[in-house]
């Protein structure tokens, strides 16, 4: 039996592995997996691909019991992002009509959202939200946005975890208003999966829901849910048309030509791992109180103040503010990240918003006390020999 935790994990032991939000880390019994499926697929391809989209539709099912919902509401896509292109592409924009966002959006996402505006003439309005709003405050603003006079809402896409700024937007509530308004909702769930018990409840009644597998439920990446209800689902089609493009929502989504969907086969295996080897509810509670306690380690080495990032955060991340004038912008705080990997051995989230820089801790299970407690030893004179 592994003596630690992250001995069921592939990675390197002699890195601080603290950014598990950006990319995830797969288990090795689910490499192992993924190994086998790839070679049972190189040693007979045709019988591989004429039995795939059966495989993905067991798997999407196996997926959709995880999240709470019936399998006809969800299909699988490569993340979160492309899921989020999914329904812009499918959906028709009044033209004149707005589409609200917030300054917390994924960048890929905002850059999605701009795009589809523009094709169809709709304008893009960008919601201001401070770090240490409460939800009521968060609420607030989208309520006001979605029933101003002077414009007609058609979307709403809302973050249920922010990825930059580590935010927990009250999007249920959000939902609600958005819908009294005639607006539909799409809710970026990109790091909710394993992070929240029940995201898909959380979210309410919105129309789309997007979330990533590779997150926090450890699958292998190019594994990520979406989820529609109502008539809406039918509207759905993949980005690339294939010969499943005839089948109904979501089963024309199995089937996607000649890629290694091998990831999605796999999925299942890592949802399995976390409930064997640990209870995804005990799972939760030890990520969350490890996050709080990383916050406040690191809040202390620096002498920072986080208050002003503590309105609603995230429970398995958390935002600390880094000195003045360090990561003021994207280009600075990946140089920077890279520099913490070099010069401390420790794989870090280094973000920027509205030109302060931030560390934004990820916790996970094969995490525990002493990683943190080195960056917190070390960062201090990192950040000195960065800046000179």
């Amino acid at each position: 039996m592994p003596s630690h935790p992250l001995d069921h994990w592939a990675l390197d032991p002699d890195v601080r592995h603290l950014n598990h939000g950006s990319f995830g880390a797969v288990p090795r019994t689910v490499i192992e997996e993924l190994h086998a499926l790839r070679a049972e697929m190189e040693t007979n391809p045709d019988r591989w691909f004429r039995r795939l989209p059966e495989r993905v539709a067991q798997a999407r099912t196996d997926i959709a019991a995880y999240l709470h919902t019936p399998a006809q509401t969800l299909a699988l896509v490569p993340n979160a992002s492309a899921g989020v292109s999914t329904v812009l592409a499918s959906l028709e924009l009044p033209r004149g009509s707005e589409v609200v966002i917030t300054d917390h959006a994924y960048g890929a996402v905002a850059m999605g959202v701009a795009r589809a505006a523009a094709r169809a003439g709709a304008g893009v309005r960008t919601l201001h939200v401070p770090l240490d709003a409460t939800p009521e405050q968060i609420t607030s603003r989208f309520a006001d946005a979605v029933t101003d006079p002077r414009t007609q809402t058609s979307l709403v896409v809302v973050d249920q975890v922010t990825s930059a700024t580590a935010r927990l937007f009250p999007v249920a509530d959000i939902t609600r208003h958005a819908h009294a308004a005639g607006a539909l909702v799409l809710v970026d769930g990109a790091h909710a999966p394993g992070m929240l018990a029940d995201p898909l409840a959380q979210a309410g009644d919105a129309d789309f829901w997007v979330g990533n597998l590779h997150k926090w439920p450890c699958t292998p990446r190019g594994t990520a849910a979406l989820v529609a209800r109502g008539d809406r689902a039918q509207e759905l089609y993949p980005l690339t048309d294939s010969w499943g493009a005839p089948d109904p929502f979501p089963m024309r989504f199995d089937q996607q030509g000649t890629m290694d969907l091998t990831p999605w086969l796999a999925a299942p295996r890592s949802l399995e791992f976390v409930e064997e080897q640990f209870g995804w509810e005990a799972a939760r509670g030890r990520i969350t109180e490890l996050a709080g306690e990383a916050q406040r380690m690191l809040a202390d080495a620096l002498g920072a103040d986080t208050d002003a990032v503590g309105g609603s955060e995230a429970p398995a991340m958390r935002l600390v503010p880094l000195p003045g004038g360090a990561a003021t912008d994207q280009a600075a705080a990946h140089t920077l990240q890279r520099h913490l990997s070099v010069a401390i051995g420790c794989e870090t989230a280094v973000t920027t918003w509205h030109g302060r820089g931030y560390l934004r801790l990820s916790a996970h299970l094969y995490n525990d006390r002493a990683d943190y407690a080195h960056l917190a030893d070390h960062l201090p004179a990192a950040l000195t020999e960065a800046a000179a």
